[in-house]
């Protein structure tokens, strides 16, 4: 049917388990078939070390809210400053929390787009607290600094790569093996390496050939570099819509590698 453009084509899903709900109903609802498989979990750090590395930090002007998870567990620690996010679905979740979003880049999703914001032009000598989980890039924190800003962390979580059954992992590769995934969907480069870590070397042949969708241009890098010719297509977005009109427009006949 012309609405379910999919029909039956098994989509792998790698988002955390918490926040895949809503392109595991995209997929679904185009006629194809999502198939769980988170590849991060995020656990949050005991409260009280939160509230000690808190405690030790400057009073923010600016907090920058770098995803989901640190809205989940960090935007208490977001004080009366202004609030600044890199995506829209960070500011959903802190507009559902009750709180405004100060800062944003309308549209976009990258720390390059947050950082063309007018709010984050001139920002000599202010003090812009950046919640995160551990580790992550450096580019908001490094360009601000240029900009003269004294820039903090505060890490409230940490990403780690979940458990799987060995039985999941073998059934996975059934399912591969027998035509059964017929596009993978990345949203960063942290979760192509976690999905290449959890699979097994016969899996990875598999992964090698199957069209991986992703809104990012550095996992696009990142997947060509580790598996040459693997096809891929770019999404205009995390959004769940965005990553269905990619994985739709990746099978339409013709389609060519982005």
């Amino acid at each position: 049917m012309a609405d379910r453009p999919l029909d039956g084509a098994g989509v792998l899903v790698t988002r955390p388990q918490r926040q895949a709900d809503a392109l595991v109903d995209a997929i679904e609802s185009r006629g194809g078939i999502a198939i769980r498989f988170p590849v991060i979990e995020a656990r949050p750090h005991a409260r009280a070390d939160v509230v000690a590395a808190a405690g030790a930090l400057q009073r923010p002007d600016i907090v920058i809210l770098v995803s989901v998870n640190a809205v989940r567990f960090g935007l208490r620690y977001a004080g009366d400053a202004a609030i600044g996010v890199v995506g829209p679905a960070t500011a959903h979740e802190i507009e559902q929390s009750g709180r405004n979003v100060d800062i944003r880049s309308p549209g976009g999703f990258t720390s390059e787009q947050l950082l063309a914001a007018p709010e984050l032009q001139d920002v000599t000598g202010k003090i812009v607290r950046i919640i995160r989980g551990n580790g992550g890039r450096e580019l908001l924190a490094t360009t601000l600094r240029d900009r003269g800003a004294i820039v903090e962390y505060l890490e409230v979580y940490e990403r780690v790569v979940p458990d799987h059954e060995p039985s999941e992992v073998t059934a996975l590769g059934e399912r591969w093996r027998d035509g059964g995934i017929e596009a993978v969907t990345i949203m960063s480069v942290e979760t192509l390496r976690n999905l290449v870590e959890l699979l097994p070397a016969e899996h990875l042949e598999y992964l090698g050939k199957t069209r991986l969708v992703t809104p990012a241009s550095r996992v696009i890098k990142a997947a060509s570099d580790r598996f040459p010719g693997i096809p891929t297509t770019l999404a205009k977005g995390p959004q769940a819509a965005d990553m269905v009109e990619a994985i739709v427009t990746s099978m339409q006949s013709g389609h060519s590698d982005d």
